[in-house]
């Protein structure tokens, strides 16, 4: 599941993921359950109109692991 976060070409955080689901450019979306709705519900909706994947992340501080940075993250984005 994350670990394509560590091999995988990706973006983090909402706004890029944002750019990279209207451009066609993610694959795939992970989403951490713990951020605020306010963030992640838009993306999911996005993801859900554009036809991209929706993987939900228990917590910020894991996907912001996954993905390699030091602090947590609502978003990010296989490309």
């Amino acid at each position: 599941m994350l670990s394509e976060l560590n091999v995988a070409e990706k973006v983090v955080g909402a706004k890029q993921v944002k750019r990279a689901v209207n451009d066609g450019r993610a694959r795939k979306l992970f989403l951490a359950a713990d951020a605020d709705p306010r963030v992640t519900e838009p993306l999911s909706m996005l993801a859900a109109e554009k036809g991209v994947r929706v993987e939900e992340v228990p917590t910020m501080k894991e996907l912001g692991t996954a993905c390699g940075i030091a602090v947590g993250s609502a978003a990010a984005a296989v490309l």
